[in-house]
């Protein structure tokens, strides 16, 4: 199984790229899941069905289906709230659901939403599928979610051991004092909620980042003028601050413009490929074919066969 994840600046193509490529792996006889992940879903126009949350038949091994933000942020802060009641029990006479109201619109709970909606792709459907394709939202939200993994997991690491430094200060004072309220609490970190607690999401966000790094075939589009040029180059950055490769560049609707351009020196390395601008538009599914992803799917099919790294 492989990921190929399609980013960029809003309006530039990626629903269109991403469509297009999906389709042709298809027809050429792959099993395909396309997801999209943009809260301002338009895949369902590119493909002509109305997409739902859960996979829909396209056509003859090509599945698509269109993530619910506003479900997944509900449903990641409903799991949160209950593993919180669970964990502690004083957490009854906390206001929960106030605290939980007002988290709905916190940073970093929609980046999280994403990854989860993106693990369960990963973990409950994509065993059905040779390929999952990911039509992503603009550059912004992509880059803190594809971040998230290796962000989080430092404050997990560092949270674990501040958890271990308390259990072991808690087994010291039931050693001296056995009858302290502290003896009936948690002292071993293999029985402690919290530090099971912590132990799962460490692990769930290292399948998520081995999946990002080691898993996916990362394409950035991009149209032939200069903020997506620098759009590109703020992408990559970023990209290899976290370790995800850039795979490849597609560079969409050349020769809608005739202002001058050029892809700078800093994504030289990068393979590059071209969609020429259709005036007639896309009307239909058909018309995707009429986007040459040939040489775009031989770079992916190469670098799934050596592992995408």
């Amino acid at each position: 199984m492989t990921n190929a994840f399609f980013l960029g600046k809003g309006g530039v193509g990626k629903t269109t790229t991403s469509a297009a490529f999906a389709l042709a792996k298809a027809r050429a006889g792959k099993r395909v899941l396309i997801a999209s992940l943009d809260p301002a879903h338009n895949l369902g126009d590119v493909l002509g069905k109305r997409l739902k949350d859960k996979p829909l038949k396209v056509e003859d091994n090509l599945d698509a289906l269109e993530i619910r933000l506003s479900a997944w942020v509900d449903r990641y802060l409903k799991d949160s709230r209950d593993e919180m009641k669970e964990t502690y029990s004083y957490a009854g006479a906390l206001n929960l659901d106030s605290f939980f109201d007002i988290m709905k619109y916190s940073p970093g709970t929609e980046e999280y939403a994403v990854l989860w909606a993106i693990e369960h792709i990963h973990c409950a459907l994509a065993a059905d599928y040779d390929l999952v394709v990911y039509d992503t939202p603009p550059t912004a939200l992509s880059l803190r979610f594809l971040a998230m993994p290796a962000i989080s997991n430092m404050w997990i690491t560092e949270l674990a051991k501040l958890r271990e430094r308390i259990l072991q200060r808690r087994q010291i004072v039931t050693k001296i004092n056995p009858g302290s309220p502290v003896a009936s609490s948690c002292v071993d970190k293999d029985d402690d909620k919290v530090y099971g607690r912590l132990g799962s999401i460490k692990r769930r966000l290292a399948l998520l980042q081995k999946l990002f790094s080691e898993e996916s075939f990362v394409s950035v589009v991009i149209n032939p003028d200069s903020l997506s040029v620098s759009e590109a180059l703020r992408i990559k950055e970023e990209l290899e601050r976290i370790d995800i490769p850039f795979s490849a560049l597609c560079v969409n609707k050349r020769g809608m413009s005739k202002a001058p351009w050029r892809l700078d020196d800093g994504l030289a390395g990068i393979p590059a490929f071209y969609f020429d601008f259709k005036p007639e538009g896309l009307s239909e599914r058909d018309d995707l074919m009429k986007l040459d992803t040939h040489d775009l799917v031989a770079a992916f099919d190469a670098a799934a066969a050596e592992g995408i790294r």
